[in-house]
């Protein structure tokens, strides 16, 4: 049974953080908490992928912890299952699972965690990862509770998609206002070089780039040392 009112809370917070500026792994580790609060759990944990394979991001609870590291370590588990079919698995308890999961279930018996299941993240048709949950008990996931989790792992994938959005417009902006300087630089060096030269403009760019070439080197380094160091080309 989940705790509505701690869920619709949980909502509330993340609806205002979303939009703003923020640390996506402290805002996937807070989501951990909040689901493990919410649908009464020893722990969660979420996994993203990173060239088909899965890397453990974050996990509330040593145990959880150990057993994202396991699965990333041997790419096998309920968590791994749901990242690859991007169907929910719901194991009662996972500790029966020693054929499938010989390795996991093993660590999860020592752990003392039963039941588990991993809930797929997944942005329309791409697989990003998975939020994977842990019960200290055998627990027959219902739908609701897998219908909460969904929940949740939807606004874990919305932070995601944010986040790397925000990084590719960073980046963006950061290659813009590089260029901008480059070009600021280059023109003043081709105005020094084509005044020491008796050059047209034109012609010192071309003596530039020759320098820069026979030397190995960038335009904006030649630029930057002409402009700094009184470089002549």
């Amino acid at each position: 049974m989940y705790d509505q009112s701690l869920f619709l809370q949980t909502l509330s917070r993340f609806a205002v953080v979303l939009p703003a500026r923020y640390d996506l792994e402290a805002v996937l580790s807070e989501l951990t908490e909040s689901v493990t609060a919410v649908l009464g759990l020893c722990g969660s944990g979420v996994t993203m992928a990173e060239d088909g394979r899965l890397r453990f991001v974050t996990a509330v609870s040593e145990a959880s912890g150990e057993l994202e590291g396991s699965q990333q370590e041997q790419q096998a588990g309920p968590c791994r299952d749901a990242y690859e079919t991007g169907v929910v698995v719901r194991v009662s308890d996972v500790r029966q699972e020693s054929v499938r999961w010989p390795q996991f279930s093993a660590i999860a018996a020592r752990l003392g965690v039963a039941g588990v299941a991993g809930i797929p993240m997944r942005l329309d048709d791409q697989m990003i990862g998975a939020l994977n949950l842990y019960s200290p008990e055998p627990r027959d996931w219902s739908d609701v509770d897998i219908a909460v989790a969904g929940v949740l792992a939807d606004v874990a994938t919305s932070y995601v998609v944010n986040a790397s959005k925000l990084r590719q417009q960073e980046q963006l902006s950061e290659q813009l206002q590089e260029a901008l300087e480059s070009r600021v630089v280059i023109e003043q060096a081709k105005g020094i070089t084509a005044y020491k030269n008796s050059v047209t403009v034109d012609q010192a760019y071309q003596m530039m780039r020759r320098h820069a070439r026979s030397n190995n080197a960038s335009l904006r380094l030649v630029a930057e040392a002409i402009v700094a160091v009184g470089l002549e080309v």
